[in-house]
C-alpha cells in the first residue's frame, strides 16, 4: 500500500476530472474454480479500486460522492465462521481509516444510495465490468442489463481514470522495477534450465514458481512454447527439441504492479546461421525504439519507424521485395509482425485495457485502423508521456497457415516472396520484450539487470549451466 495521503490525493484529483454525481467503484470478490468453496487464489482486487482505495479485501465497494465531497467505503464485516476458517482480518472501519475514508456501510446501504441518486436524477459513474458477479450487481442496483452495461459505462470516469494511471509516479515506478527484478530471475531461470529432452510444461512450473515465491505470483499465464509463432502459446508435454527455438514470455505481480518480458533461446544453447539471420533483425528493432521513443512521439510511429527497418533487413534475406514504404502502407510487414509493438503497463499487464483500448492507447491524433490486419492489434498509439511505461516487443513469426492463405489470395504479392517464404514455415517465431519507461528526454529500460538477449551474450549465459 501507499500511504494515506496518496489515496485521499487520488481521489480528490478524481472528483476534479468527473465533475459532478456519484462515483461506483467496485472491488472484485473470490472467484470460484470448480465449486464455491474452492477459489481461484489468490483473489485479485480489481487496479481501479486498488487505486483509489488501497484494499484487498473481497466483497467491498468504493463511493466518491462529489457533489457533497464525501467518500465511503461500503462492505460487511467477517463473521465468526470467515475467522475460523481465513482468520481474522480488519473491520472495514479499519481498513477504510486506513486509506483516509471516515464513513462505512454495509452491503445492504448500496442499494439505498444508488436510489436516492437515481431519484435526484444525478450521474452514476461507473466503469466497465468484466466479471459476471458484478455485472449482476449493478444490473440489481441500476436496472441495467449487463448487455448494456459496457455501452451505459462513465466515458468521464474512464477518461479521468486513464489520466491519472497511465502516469506512473516515481514510488509506482519503483515497484515496477521491483517487479522487472523479480523477472530477471523468472527468465534467467528458464534460460539455464533449458536443454534438449525437458519438457515445457516443467520450464514453465518453475517460472511460475518464481513469480509464487518472490513476489504475488504471475502477471498473465506464462507463455512457453518452441511454437514461438503462436502468439499465446501455452506450455505443453512436449519435449524441447535440438535445433528448435523457445519463446518465453513471463512475468510477475509485485507490490500490485507488473513486469512483462520475453526472450527467445535456442533450445541446444547455439544459433544456427539462419536462426542468427532473424533473431538479428528482432533484436535490432528492439534495440531501435530506445533511439526514437520519447517525449511527444507518437509510439504508432515508434511502431511503424520498426515495421519500416523490419521490412528493409527482411528484404536483405529475400523474403521481402518492393518499395518499404509501399509495403508497409499496404500491410505487408504483418505476415510476420500481426500484433502492435508494446501496450501500456502498470498495474495490469495490459494497462486498464478493460476501460477500453481507444481510451488507453490512442488520443484525438491517433485512432486504430480496424480495417488493416496487423495494425487493428496495435494497443498503444498515443503521444509518450514522461511517466508512461509501455512495453517494446517486436517479433517475427512465419505462421504456416497465414502463409499459405496470402499465397492463395495472393495478398501483398508484390512485397511478399512466397517461395523463400515456404523454407521457414518450420522456422517457429521470434519477441523480444522489455518494459519502457518514458522519461523527461527519451526513455529507458526498466529493471536493475537486463536479461540477456544479445545472441554472444545469450549463448554463453546458456553455456554456463550447472542445473
Amino acid at each position: 500500500m501507499f500511504s494515506k495521503a496518496t489515496y485521499i490525493a487520488r481521489r480528490q484529483e478524481l472528483k476534479q476530472l468527473v465533475g459532478n454525481g456519484v462515483i461506483i467503484l467496485f472491488g472484485n470478490n473470490e472467484a470460484p474454480a470448480n465449486y464455491p468453496a474452492n477459489s481461484y487464489s489468490p483473489m485479485r482486487q480489481d487496479s481501479s479500486f486498488l487505486y483509489y482505495f488501497g484494499q484487498h479485501r473481497d466483497g467491498l465497494v468504493g463511493i466518491i460522492d462529489i457533489d457533497n465531497d464525501s467518500e465511503m467505503l461500503i462492505g460487511d464485516d467477517i463473521d465468526i465462521e470467515d475467522i475460523v476458517w481465513m482468520g481474522f482480518v480488519d473491520s472495514v472501519s479499519d481498513l477504510a481509516a486506513q486509506v483516509g475514508v471516515t464513513k462505512t456501510a454495509p452491503m445492504k446501504e448500496l442499494k439505498i444510495i444508488c436510489n436516492e441518486a437515481l431519484r435526484q436524477k444525478r450521474p452514476i459513474h461507473f466503469l466497465p465490468p468484466y466479471r459476471f458477479d458484478t455485472k449482476i450487481q449493478i444490473m440489481d442496483l441500476l436496472g441495467i442489463h449487463p448487455n448494456q452495461q459496457k455501452e451505459s459505462a462513465s466515458l468521464p470516469l474512464i477518461q479521468a481514470i486513464v489520466k491519472m494511471r497511465a502516469t506512473k509516479s516515481k514510488e509506482e515506478i519503483a515497484y515496477i522495477e521491483a517487479a522487472c527484478d523479480v523477472g530477471y530471475v523468472m527468465h534467467t531461470t528458464a534460460q539455464l534450465l533449458i536443454k534438449p529432452g525437458i519438457t515445457e510444461r516443467f520450464v514453465a512450473g518453475q517460472v511460475d514458481g518464481i513469480a509464487r515465491s518472490l513476489a504475488q505470483g504471475n502477471s498473465f499465464a506464462t507463455i512457453f512454447s518452441q511454437h514461438g509463432e503462436i502468439m499465446h502459446g501455452n506450455p505443453s508435454d512436449a519435449k524441447l527439441e535440438d535445433g528448435r527455438l523457445v519463446l518465453c514470455d513471463a512475468g510477475c505481480e509485485l507490490n500490485d504492479y507488473c513486469s512483462d518480458h520475453t526472450r527467445t533461446m535456442p533450445v541446444n544453447g547455439k544459433f544456427s546461421q539462419r536462426q542468427l539471420e532473424i533473431y538479428s533483425i528482432v533484436e535490432a528493432c528492439h534495440d531501435y525504439v530506445l533511439e526514437v521513443a520519447k517525449p511527444g512521439v507518437k509510439y504508432q510511429d515508434v511502431h511503424f519507424a520498426v515495421c519500416k527497418l523490419m521490412t528493409e533487413r527482411l528484404k536483405e534475406l529475400g523474403l521481402m521485395k518492393g518499395d518499404t514504404e509501399e509495403a508497409v502502407a499496404a500491410g505487408a510487414h504483418a505476415m510476420f509482425l500481426p500484433h502492435g509493438l508494446g501496450h501500456m503497463m502498470g498495474m495490469d499487464v495490459h494497462d486498464m485495457e478493460g476501460l477500453g483500448q481507444i481510451y488507453v492507447g490512442f488520443d484525438e491524433e491517433t485512432r486504430p485502423n480496424l480495417e488493416q490486419f496487423g495494425t487493428n492489434c496495435l494497443r498503444m498509439g498515443r503521444k509518450l508521456e514522461p511517466g508512461f511505461v509501455v512495453t517494446d516487443e517486436p517479433g517475427i513469426y512465419f505462421i504456416p497457415h497465414l502463409i499459405d492463405l496470402w499465397r492463395e489470395e495472393g495478398h501483398c504479392k508484390e512485397y511478399l516472396n512466397f517461395d523463400k517464404l515456404e523454407e521457414y514455415k518450420d522456422f517457429g517465431g521470434i519477441r523480444i520484450e522489455d518494459d519502457l519507461l518514458i522519461t523527461s528526454d527519451g526513455c529507458r529500460f526498466l529493471g536493475s539487470k537486463r536479461i540477456p538477449y544479445h545472441p554472444q551474450e545469450l549463448e554463453e549465459f546458456m553455456k554456463s549451466n550447472n542445473m
